[in-house]
């Protein structure tokens, strides 16, 4: 009978270490679930973030090139302003010395003569009289 007791009881440890490993396999399981779960969760996140970075780089340096470009622009603005009023005082001074040019001719063409000198001058004194 002992054997049979001593049998019995081996059976029945071997059963409740059975259950023992079954419920700590289940438990095993569960946190591994968990901690799935968890790097799932972590995942996630940090793509949220990687996503959210990104949307923020690139709209960092739409700004950065918008005030890069406006910048340029204003730059060129300026330039072309100082160009075309570099191109007016040269054009200036260009119709200034032809006007110089055709005043010296028409005054040497009218003052040929001593006779047209002399007729000039009585004109001039004339006028500026008082």
């Amino acid at each position: 009978m002992d054997a049979v007791n001593e049998r019995e009881t081996s059976i029945k440890d071997a059963m409740n270490s059975a259950e023992e490993a079954k419920k700590e396999m289940a438990s095993i399981q569960e946190d591994n679930q968990k901690v799935l779960k968890e790097a799932r969760a972590e995942r996630e996140a940090l793509l949220k973030d990687a996503r959210s970075n990104g949307v923020d780089i690139v709209t960092q340096a739409k700004v950065e090139a918008k005030v890069e470009a406006d910048k340029i622009i204003a730059q060129a603005q300026e330039s072309i302003q100082n160009e075309k009023r570099a191109a007016i005082t040269e054009l200036k001074n260009q119709v200034a010395q032809i006007s110089l040019d055709i005043a010296e001719k028409v005054i040497d063409s009218e003052l040929e003569s001593k006779d047209k000198q002399a007729k000039l001058i009585d004109k001039l004194i004339k006028d500026t009289s008082i």
